[in-house]
């Protein structure tokens, strides 16, 4: 098998409303051997979430309906696709509108237009990384009432599971997993997206805000992922 392909069968949930780019998407990750659902507005690709599970899903940042970064929102916070990989597509280039696309809970973002080969490229990345993270054999990490399993993909806090997303997982895991040492946005971008994702390192700080979201009391005063300025982020000493 070529391991650079997606994971043959992968279930995805493709949302454009323009029919030309929706079918056009729709055939090529048919020919990466993946099955394509494809709608075209925000309200029935919420309800097909709801209703469904998928391996990746990739989503416009404009619909009619329900938009983009809405579907996205509700997606992560009441779905079966809540750690389900997400691909947003959008026509603006404004830096504001991508950091919004990310903060709302997508994983990577590829902005129109865009070459069906880089498209394909950010695909077989998403659904590579998920299918490690999902089979992974890593050991479980414990910090404090923090624990995060690989094998089972889980993170609890005390007694309450926490939802994390494919990539807020691994940022966790890489952290926590190496307490009290130093990485750069640089060195994240590389442990998380992979030298074949073309993210910034703004990324990093989105989803370092999500976690911080997630996991602290109080997000403005973290106890476990800290900010060292001028360098990165480091998870807190033992």
């Amino acid at each position: 098998m070529d391991p650079t392909r997606a994971p043959a069968g992968a279930r995805v949930l493709l949302v454009e409303d323009d029919p030309h780019i929706r079918e056009l998407v729709e055939l090529h990750l048919q020919l990466e051997g993946l099955t394509v659902s494809a709608v075209g507005n925000g309200n029935e690709a919420l309800a097909r979430a709801r209703a469904d599970s998928y391996d990746l899903v990739v989503l416009d940042l404009m619909l009619p309906g329900l938009d983009g970064v809405t579907v996205c929102r509700a997606i992560r916070r009441d779905s079966r696709n809540g750690d389900t990989p997400i691909l947003m597509l959008t026509a603006r280039r404004d830096e504001v509108d991508k950091v919004l696309g990310l903060d709302s809970g997508a994983d990577d973002y590829l902005t129109k237009p865009f070459g069906v080969r880089e498209l394909v490229a950010r695909v077989r990345a998403l659904l590579r990384r998920r299918r490690a993270v999902l089979g992974g054999h890593a050991p479980a990490v414990q910090a404090g009432e923090l624990l995060i399993e690989p094998a089972r993909r889980q993170a609890r806090l005390g007694e309450r599971e926490i939802e994390l997303t494919a990539h807020e997982f691994e940022l966790l895991y890489v952290l926590a997993a190496n307490r009290g040492i130093v990485f750069s946005r640089e060195a994240l971008v590389q442990r998380v997206w992979g030298e074949d994702m073309h993210v910034t390192v703004r990324s990093v700080d989105t989803l370092v805000k999500r976690l911080r979201r997630k996991l602290e009391a109080d997000a403005a005063d973290p106890k476990f992922i800290l900010t060292v300025w001028g360098s990165g982020y480091k998870f807190a000493d033992a």
